[in-house]
C-alpha cells in the first residue's frame, strides 16, 4: 500500500477557509442594504402615493399622475424582493426610479419650485446602496442631467424656471454633498474591511499554534468533533495518531529552549509534509502532536505513522555548529471501536504511553508482516494485518 505525501500547509488552508468563517459578517451586511432597500422601497410607494394624489387633488393632474406612475415600479420592486430576494435588482429598480423622479421634479419644479430640494437625498442614498465608485458615476450622473434642465429650460417637459442665484448654490451644495457622502462611505468600507482583516488575524492567532504554525488544541478538537459527527451520519472512517518527541527535555537542557524550538518547527514541517490534503496535524501540547487523519483504518494510519517514525529518525537536525538526531513515539487509534471523543483520545493516548514503554521510537500497536505467500512471495504491506 501506498501512502499520498502531497502535504498542506496549515496555514495556507486556515487563511484560504477564513472568508468561509467570516461570511456570515458579509452577509450581514448584504442583509442590512436589503433591509433599507426595502423601507426605501415602501417609504417611496407611499409618499408618491400621497404627494401624487395630493397634487392631483390640487389641480396639478400631469404632475400628479406622474408621480403615481412612479410609485408603480416601487410597489412591484417590493413583491418581486419578497419572493426571489434578490437584492442587486432591487437596488436597480430603487435607484433608477429614484433617478427619475429628481429628474421629473427638477424639469417641473414640484410644488412651489421646491423640488430640486429632494435631489439632497440622492447622494447619501446611492452612495450606500452602491459603494464610493458607483456612487461617485450615479450621483454625476444626476448633477449633470440637473445642469442641463438649469442650462436648457426650452427643452420639452421641462416647465420650471429657476433663478441664476439658486442654480449657482443649489449644484454647489448638491457637488458638497456628494463628495462628502464620498469621503463618508469610502471611510466606512475601509473601516469595515479593516475591522474584517483583525477578525481574520485574531480568528487565525486562536485557531493556531504560535511556534509551529499548526492547528492548535482547540483547533483540533473543534475538527475531530466535526469529524465524529460524520462519521455517525455516513459511518466514514477515521484514525488519530498521538505523537510525542522522545527525550525532548534533553534536547533543552544540552542545547538550549531555542534549539528545542527550532526541533518543534522542524519537525512540524515533516509532518505537514507526509500528511495528505485532507488531514490535520496539531500541536497537542508542549512537544505532543495528534493528526486526524479522515477516511482512514487503523492500517492505513499505522503505515502513515510508521513512515513517519522513520523519517524522523533519518532526519538530521541542525542548531548553530552541533547536528543532533530524535526519534518519535506514537500511539494510533481508529473510531471503529469508539463512540466518544474522549474515549477515542484515552485509547491514542494508552497507545503512545505502551510505545515509550516498550523502548520509544517505535509506534503501538506494531504493524505486523502478514504470513509469506504460498507461491513464496514477499507479502504486500497492503495486506499487512495489526
Amino acid at each position: 500500500m501506498s501512502w499520498p505525501t502531497f502535504g498542506p500547509n496549515y496555514l495556507n488552508m486556515l487563511l484560504n477557509s477564513s472568508p468561509e468563517r467570516l461570511q456570515p459578517f458579509v452577509d450581514e451586511e448584504t442583509q442590512r442594504i436589503a433591509r433599507v432597500t426595502l423601507w426605501v422601497s415602501a417609504a417611496a410607494f407611499i409618499l408618491l402615493i400621497a404627494i401624487g394624489a395630493r397634487a392631483w387633488l390640487a389641480g396639478h393632474g400631469t404632475y400628479g399622475q406622474t408621480l403615481m406612475l412612479l410609485a408603480i415600479p416601487m410597489g412591484i420592486n417590493l413583491i418581486d424582493f419578497s419572493f426571489n430576494r434578490n437584492s442587486f435588482r432591487s437596488r436597480c429598480v430603487v435607484l433608477s426610479t429614484v433617478a427619475v423622479l429628481f429628474c421629473v421634479l427638477v424639469a417641473t419644479g414640484g410644488e412651489n419650485n421646491t423640488g430640486p430640494l429632494w435631489l439632497y437625498v440622492f447622494p447619501p442614498l446611492v452612495f450606500y446602496l452602491t459603494g464610493p465608485l458607483a456612487g461617485c458615476l450615479l450621483a454625476l450622473v444626476c448633477l449633470g442631467m440637473t445642469v442641463v434642465i438649469f442650462r436648457f429650460p426650452e427643452l420639452p417637459l421641462v416647465t420650471a424656471d429657476y433663478s441664476v442665484d439658486f442654480q449657482l448654490r443649489f449644484l454647489l451644495t448638491l457637488l458638497f454633498e456628494t463628495v462628502f457622502c464620498f469621503v463618508l462611505d469610502f471611510s466606512r468600507r475601509q473601516t469595515r474591511t479593516q475591522l474584517l482583516e483583525v477578525a481574520r488575524l485574531f480568528e487565525y492567532a486562536a485557531r493556531t499554534d504560535e511556534l509551529t504554525k499548526l492547528a492548535n488544541r482547540r483547533e483540533m478538537r473543534a475538527q475531530l468533533t466535526k469529524e465524529l459527527a460524520r462519521h455517525e451520519r455516513n459511518e466514514h472512517p477515521f484514525s488519530v495518531v498521538l505523537i510525542d518527541v522522545d527525550f525532548f527535555k534533553r534536547i533543552n537542557d544540552q542545547f538550549g529552549h531555542e534549539a528545542g524550538d527550532q526541533v518543534l518547527v522542524e519537525f512540524a514541517e515533516l509532518l505537514e509534509s507526509l500528511c495528505r490534503k485532507a488531514d490535520v496535524a496539531s500541536r497537542w501540547g508542549g512537544e505532543e502532536f495528534l493528526v486526524l487523519l479522515p477516511d482512514t483504518s487503523l492500517l492505513q494510519a499505522l503505515i502513515l505513522a510508521e513512515r513517519l517514525r522513520a523519517s524522523t529518525e533519518a532526519k538530521t537536525f541542525v542548531y548553530g555548529d552541533r547536528s543532533f538526531s530524535i526519534t518519535i513515539s506514537a500511539g494510533v487509534c481508529s473510531v471503529a471501536q469508539h463512540n466518544t471523543l474522549e474515549s477515542l483520545l484515552n485509547q491514542a493516548d494508552h497507545n503512545l504511553y505502551e510505545a515509550k514503554s516498550q523502548g520509544r521510537n517505535r509506534i503501538f500497536p506494531r504493524v505486523k508482516p502478514s504470513q509469506p505467500q504460498p507461491d513464496g512471495t514477499a507479502p504486500n504491506p497492503g495486506d499487512s494485518e495489526t
